[in-house]
């Protein structure tokens, strides 16, 4: 499917779309879990780089070779522009994927390899269900040299960006899964 189609696509509401690097559209209900970190990692940029910071969630970003992404969330650079829609590849110093029950192996392997391959300073897993977060640094053609894990509960995380601007994330704030109840099972 291209890019084009893609876009065009009217996709159900309530639902992540997740494009593979093998060309597989995935859809999957957005939990509560994966909404809220989100929502806190917003918060948390919006306290450490300032409301007006260039924060995106869900936005396609632009990639070569067709691999175009909308991440959790990206933090860009203050002078990236837009190209037509989209914001480039190149304007990007942090990227973030919340993982979901069904995004574990494209979180954790496929786009720290992308991400590396074209880049991006910074790459964070954030993983409610395994309370932790991977802090990718150190992008080579292949992924990233360095890979810190850090628990949630464990403070603040402060994370350097490319342009000089401190990113902090307070991980006693992030939220927890809930249980599931009996009626959830059923």
């Amino acid at each position: 499917m291209s890019t084009d189609a893609i876009v065009r696509t009217e996709f159900p509401e309530g639902h992540a779309i997740l494009f593979g690097i093998d060309g597989k559209i995935i859809l999957t209900p957005r939990s509560y879990e994966h909404s809220s970190t989100i929502k806190s990692m917003q918060y948390a940029t919006a306290v450490s780089l300032g409301r007006r910071a260039k924060v995106a969630s869900d936005v396609h970003i632009d990639f070569p070779a067709d691999e175009n992404s909308a991440p959790d969330l990206a933090i860009l650079r203050e002078d990236a522009h837009r190209k037509g829609k989209r914001y480039s590849f190149e304007g990007v110093l942090l990227i973030s994927e919340v993982v979901s029950t069904s995004s574990v192996r494209k979180d954790y392997d496929d786009c720290t390899a992308k991400y590396g391959r074209y880049g991006i300073p910074v790459y964070l897993v954030v993983d409610p269900y395994a309370r932790e977060v991977v802090l990718h640094t150190q992008p080579t053609g292949t992924g990233y040299i360095a890979a810190h894990t850090h628990k949630y509960g464990t403070g603040k995380l402060p994370i350097p960006l490319a342009d000089g601007r401190t990113f902090t994330l307070d991980l006693d704030q992030l939220p927890l899964p809930e249980p599931e109840s009996e009626a959830d099972v059923r």
